[in-house]
This record gives C-alpha cells, structure tokens and sequence, in this order.
C-alpha cells in the first residue's frame, strides 16, 4: 500500500515539470516563407523581398499547374537599414508572423552583390535561430531578387522549390551548377585562402506575364527561371562569371561531378561520341619548390558510351583505347581553360591556398598577403586524366558500322 502512495505521489510531481502549450501559434497566424532575397535599395537602404506560401492554393500537392485562378505564393518587398529591421517592418504589410523553417532559398540581387556581397544579411541570417543554415544561396543575373522572385513557374508549384530542384538535378546530371547552402558560404568566407563561387539564375522571357498565373495555363511557358552558370568572387563581392564549360570545369576541380557527359571528336568529326561519366574521382595535390606552387591535379573517371555518331568498329579495344583517350584531352582542355580564367580574375575560388595553408604552413605564412594577385595567377597546374569505358549501352557498334 505504501509503495502504491509513493508511486501515486512521483506521478502528481511529474506532473509538474510536463511542457504546456503556452507558446502556440495558430496555423492562420503564421505566414510560411519560401525564399527571402535582398536588394539594394535608396539612401543606403536595402529592400528585403519575401515569398509566401499561399496554402490554399498549393493544398492537394506541390506538383502540377495552379488549381485556381490565385498565385501560390505572394510577394511582399519591405525596405530597411538591415536584415532585422526588414524582418520586423515586414509586420506592417504582412499579417502574420514570419516562419522561416520552411525557407530554402536566398537570393541576392546582381548590383548588390557587386556593390557591397554578403555583409548586409549573411550575419543576421546566421545569428536568427529561426532560419535554416542549410538554405541554399543564389544570384539574380542581370535583374534583382526581387524580379526573379516574382516570376510564377509551372510543374513546381512554389517557385523557390524549382530553384532547389533545379540545382539538385543539374548538379546530379550535368555539373555546370550545384547547390551552395549558407554554411557553406560562410566557411568560404572565412576560410584562409579560398573564395566563394555561387549558382546565379535569370529570368527569360516576358518578365510582366511571368509575374502572373498567365503563364501557367501555356504549354509553353511565357517566362522562365534559368540557371545561368557560377559568379566569381574576391573579398565577398561578385567580379565575374564562368558559363558553360568553364563551369563545368570548376566541377571537376573541385570533385563536384557526380554524372555528366563528354562530348568527343574523332579525327576530323566534332562532337560525335559521347562520354557519359558514371564515376569520377578527383584528387589535387599541392608541391613547394622554391617559392613556387605547382597543383597536381589528378581525374580519374569511368564511363558508358551512350552515343557513337560515327561507323567505327566498338568491339575493337583499340579503337575502345583511342576513344578513351580523345575523352581524356577534352577534359583536360576543359579544366585547364576553366584554370587560366579563373587565375585571370585573381580569385582562387577552388581552395588552392586552403590546401597549401594546411601541407605547407609555414610557405603559406609568407604567401597568404598576396596569395590571390600573386602566387595564384602565377601557379603552375599539372592535370592527368584517365578514361575508362565499362559499358557500351544496349548495343555495342553503331548502326552506321554495319553500312560499311
């Protein structure tokens, strides 16, 4: 009995220390933001752009065109001295309380991002609880956030979930772009002797029609986001741009190629073969000789031929060989170009100083002050690529080798 009223006794103290609901919030009285992005603005103001999820529209899935004639987010611009004051004037127009947990993007306006980088919102990011470190980071080319925001896009029924997705895919089949989250800004920003490189998107097309449901009810859609290859920086403020190969160059540098194709010639025929990367390996190793810096830089990958546009005999380990090598010197081509551009802004965007800080610490102490206008243009770069092909699809010589 005494054990039971003991028992009985622990249970009504528990009691006590059980959480309550004394901080809910009503689902009507949170706004969910999507993606917030940043401006420059007037007077040494900035101008914060929220998109909102409209729930009711984007209920029964997030997939497929807009099931009514209401857009499934709102756009709201709200001008402030910084990212807090932003945050806070947003309660003058919004009628909700901001919920940040949901927001997986940021964007940062193109002449901001020349003008001044990160440093107007990066630190009140990071410091607010409430806002996922994980969101991932863009550039508005050649408009601002608040344009690029704004445009309605079909099949992804929340605009900066197509962002996302479209950076996710593009990193898993072709490597020209690939997520970059705010941690991982922040660590390049204060990393010793390495530079950021973000995935910028534009908007093509009528920008007006793209602001409305318009352009969901077309098979072919009046405007479109678009990714549009890697800005440069230096100090934390956008100089350049690398699009197309050279992009895709950064990748392979910097080990981020997961899948992707290499198109290849043979004797006189441009882009005939393709090369289809299903593994790809990268290493780099940085060697000290009297002041001079040397990265080696080794790619090893293997593919499928997923295209042969030409009658040549692919039973033929000869022939499999020379394949394998016109696939070698068209990545090396790729990744040496893509090197001598970037050496050519002063930027070293891929680490290089990084890992000499880490196998060379006391050569780094002597080049740190001048690494990216004088020991980075001026470095030496080895590359060796291997090739290797290990499938040649469903069929294994072309159709036109049997007309010959």
């Amino acid at each position: 009995m005494i054990r039971k009223v003991k028992l009985s006794f622990i249970l009504l103290i528990s009691l006590l220390f059980l959480a309550g609901c004394w901080d809910k919030r009503e689902l009507t009285d949170i706004a969910f933001v999507a993606a917030i992005g940043f401006d420059k603005g007037e007077d040494n103001q900035y101008i914060g752009t929220f998109q909102i999820v409209n729930p009711g529209n984007v209920a029964g899935g997030l997939q497929g065109g807009s099931a009514s004639e209401a857009a499934n987010v709102t756009v709201y611009q709200i001008t402030g001295k910084n990212t807090v004051e932003i945050s806070r004037r947003a309660s003058e127009e919004i009628s909700r309380t901001l919920f940040y947990s949901h927001a997986n993007l940021v964007v940062v306006g193109e002449e901001l991002a020349k003008e001044e980088g990160f440093g107007v919102f990066l630190d009140g990011l990071d410091r607010d609880d409430r806002f996922r470190d994980t969101a991932k980071v863009i550039i508005a080319r050649n408009t601002t956030a608040s344009e690029l925001m704004q445009i309605t896009t079909p099949i992804d029924k929340i605009p900066a979930n197509k962002v996302t997705k479209t950076l996710e895919y593009s990193g898993q089949l072709w490597g020209a772009q690939w997520p970059i989250n705010i941690r991982e800004l922040l660590n390049a920003l204060t990393s010793a002797g390495k530079e950021p490189i973000i995935p910028s998107f534009s908007v093509h097309g009528h920008k007006e029609v793209g602001k409305s449901v318009d352009n969901l009810k077309n098979t072919e859609p009046a405007t479109v986001l678009r990714a549009s290859g890697l800005g440069i920086f230096n100090n934390g403020k956008l100089i350049g741009w690398l699009d197309g190969e050279r992009a895709r160059g950064v990748a392979w540098v910097m080990n981020k190629i997961r899948t992707s194709n290499i198109a290849v010639d043979w004797q006189e025929q441009k882009d005939v073969i393709s090369f289809q990367v299903v593994r790809e390996k990268t290493k780099v190793a940085l060697e000290y000789v009297e002041d001079q810096i040397t990265a080696k830089i080794n790619i090893q990958m293997q593919g499928d031929l997923g295209e042969v546009n030409v009658p040549i005999n692919i039973k033929d380990r000869q022939i499999r060989n020379q394949i394998e090598r016109e696939t070698e010197k068209a990545v090396e081509s790729m990744v040496r170009s893509t090197i001598e551009e970037v050496q050519s802004y002063k930027s070293d965007i891929f680490g290089f100083g990084e890992k000499v800080y880490q196998s060379h610490p006391d050569a780094w102490k002597k080049m740190k002050k001048n690494w990216d206008e004088q020991y980075f243009p001026d470095m030496k770069v080895e590359i060796e690529v291997d090739a290797t092909i290990t499938g040649t699809g469903l069929r294994s010589n072309p159709f036109k080798y049997k007309r010959h």
